[in-house]
């Protein structure tokens, strides 16, 4: 068994819904988030690529015909170069990493190229096929964009309910108050503002050219500088009357792709340039669905197991924010200082374009890591219908500490 290392991450800015990036179909996005990822490392052949391992959530749109695949194509790498299509929801570009990292220790492949793509804007509605021709009722279409949809009726009722819902159970199931929720997402938006402010992002966003024009979209579009606990107080609940969960507290619909090149530490001559971290455990966790938001609490801790270390030996955090309520849950369940959670703003500011979302993690982790010299990360995300993945990254850049 050999270890796998990151090499390079890149990602698109990631829009909002019927925003910026609204025009362009998730098959061009992966495709730039590919070429960002492979133009950090010029000495790679793309020949060289073993294969190729992609998110994506939906699929059921211009994303379909195993969009990996398509953006390979788009990209113009050459067709030597296979690739495939995985889907864990949220969780399908972390999945995806995870994939490839197994496969890259147990020898069966030295160099993949890993990543995702959600286009929830460009998500198609759809109609269910009927069971005999020409139906004489109405036919509903269904919105792809998210959630639960044509539902098996054999399903439990409480496993079935919105995503936003069953973040209200959270929420009360462990007393979340709305002014801790508030104060989150302000802190999610301001500290995504500094960083871009700082630089940060400088080296992790690739550019997105919409249209015939060239306008360009460099810079995630849902950041509200100045953003506060205050002003968020005011805006009214979205799934219960007298609920927590509002449009501010919550990770909104985005639009974007991320790309992570993993390689084996002997490619390192290949790729042409010296990994930046090292796989070094993973975990994978589920729970009943309507409780999928506490999902990542076990999912990091046996990632931790995995990397032999504990939670005093992490540095960094990159935790998922699909809702305030749902992170702040499990920072309160891991013994670690809310401070180096997501210290570079999250997907309430950031967005959270589902497929693209692991790689965004796994990518802005190495680079907090790189920049702070520090030797421990985790990237954890939780994932609809009750499931959740987690990475361990070691930092091997240089002298960490």
């Amino acid at each position: 068994m050999s270890d796998s290392y990151l090499y390079a991450a890149a990602r698109t800015p990631f829009g909002k819904f019927s925003g910026a990036l609204a025009e362009v179909r998730p098959d061009d996005l992966a495709a730039v988030a590919v070429t960002g990822a492979l133009a950090k490392t010029p000495g790679l052949d793309p020949a060289e690529i073993d294969d190729v391992v992609w998110g994506n959530a939906n699929g059921a749109g211009e994303d379909n015909r195993n969009v990996g695949r398509m953006a390979v194509l788009l990209a113009g790498l050459p067709t030597s170069v296979p690739a495939t299509t995985v889907n864990r929801l949220c969780g399908s570009s972390l999945d995806a990493a995870v994939i490839a990292s197994r496969a890259i220790e147990t020898g069966d492949v030295d160099i993949v190229l890993t990543g995702g793509v959600e286009s929830m804007t460009r998500a198609p509605w759809v109609l269910p096929k009927p069971s005999r021709a020409f139906p004489a009722a109405d036919v509903t279409a269904v919105s792809t964009t998210l959630g639960w949809r044509l539902v098996n009726q054999r399903m439990p009722k409480e496993w079935t309910v919105s995503l936003g819902e069953a973040n209200e159970q959270l929420g009360e199931r462990f007393t979340i108050a709305r002014e801790r929720q508030d104060a989150f997402a302000a802190r999610s938006h301001n500290l995504a503002d500094d960083a871009w402010n700082a630089g940060f992002y400088d080296d992790l966003v690739v550019p997105v050219v919409t249209d015939r024009k060239g306008t360009t979209v460099t810079r995630d579009e849902g950041i509200r500088p100045g953003s506060t606990a205050e002003k968020l107080a005011g805006l009214k609940p979205v799934f219960r009357p007298d609920g927590v969960i509002t449009a501010g507290n919550a990770s909104p619909l985005s639009d974007g792709a991320s790309a992570v090149l993993l390689g084996s530490g002997e490619a390192a001559a290949r790729i042409g340039t010296d990994p930046v971290a090292r796989i070094a455990g993973r975990g994978v966790s589920a729970l009943d669905p309507q409780m999928f938001g506490y999902a990542p609490v076990e999912a990091a801790n046996r990632a931790l197991k995995g990397a032999g270390i504990t939670w005093s030996d992490v540095s960094a955090v990159e935790l998922n924010e699909a809702f305030a309520v749902q992170s702040l849950a499990c920072v309160d369940a891991w013994d670690v200082d809310p401070e180096i959670v997501n210290a570079k703003g999250g997907a309430i500011a950031l967005g959270h374009p589902l497929g693209a979302s692991g790689g965004r993690l796994l990518g802005t982790l190495a680079h907090r890591l790189k920049e702070s010299g520090q030797r421990w990360g985790v990237a954890a995300i939780c994932i609809g219908v009750g499931q959740a993945l987690a990475v361990v990254l070691e930092n091997v850049s240089g002298d960490n500490r």
